[in-house]
């Protein structure tokens, strides 16, 4: 019998390119999985649909989760910002911070709780290797990818020996509709790599299913998460050439 055989799985941002493909992979593990998003989510059992923009809405659910308390919180929802910081409006920042680091926070705080009485639960933070690797152009989802990185960090600190797992996944770029066109045009004149949205699945599904505690896709890029951890500069010096070429292409 699988491990997720009856569990109780909710998770945000289930009706995207890649939500929608793991909450296929969980529920084909046993689970009952409730999408959180704008519209139903066609690949789970159950939806709500909710605004998570919304500071209402974002506290009823919060409310829901915590009186019906899941076996596994997912946090896969998401706002990508591109382009230089300086031209990024006070709006569209909020929203990335808010999307992608205040709501993880807000429903792993609501779950933590009930989860922690009963002995047994797991909360999973797709992050992305951006927040480890802050990379130009993306400063403000690199920035929210780091604190959610940080989150999941100190409330696994907090839940030590509860019995609840906190499980932190950080792929690398998708190729969902998730990047637009200008985030593909700068994966493309950068030579950053963008995986195939059912294997980022596949691997962040085997995460859960292992309980597995940082997962970060990519050789590489965990060799330069370190490097950037113990000698940014090093990064800095290998990055300064393709910012200036960046600088004038997409400036």
């Amino acid at each position: 019998m699988s491990r997720l055989e009856g569990a109780r799985v909710a998770m945000t941002g289930a009706a995207g390119g890649l939500g929608s493909l793991l909450a296929g992979l969980l529920r084909e593990a046993g689970a009952h999985v409730t999408g959180i998003d704008r519209g139903e989510c066609a690949a789970c059992d159950s939806s709500i649909v909710t605004d998570l923009c919304d500071d209402a809405a974002l506290a009823a659910l919060a409310e829901r989760l915590k009186g019906e308390c899941p076996d596994i919180l997912v946090n896969v929802a998401g706002m990508m910002r591109f382009g230089l910081q300086e031209g990024q409006p006070i709006d569209a920042l909020a929203m990335c911070y808010r999307v992608n680091l205040m709501v993880p926070a807000v429903l792993a705080g609501a779950v933590a709780g009930p989860m922690r009485a009963r002995g047994t639960g797991q909360i999973v933070n797709i992050g992305s290797v951006l927040g480890a690797i802050p990379y130009p152009w993306f400063a403000a989802y690199s920035s929210s990818k780091a604190g959610l990185a940080a989150l999941s960090l100190a409330l696994r600190r907090e839940l030590i020996d509860s019995g609840v797992c906190v499980t932190h996944v950080n792929p690398r770029a998708a190729r969902t509709p998730f990047n637009n066109g200008e985030v593909n045009r700068f994966l493309a004149f950068t030579g950053m790599k963008a995986d195939e949205p059912k294997w980022v699945a596949r691997r962040i599904a085997t995460a859960i299913l292992e309980r597995r505690e940082t997962v970060s896709i990519g050789v590489m890029e965990r060799i330069y998460a370190v490097l950037n951890a113990v000698a940014p500069k090093l990064i800095d010096t290998g990055l300064a050439s393709q910012t200036r070429k960046a600088r004038v292409e997409f400036s």
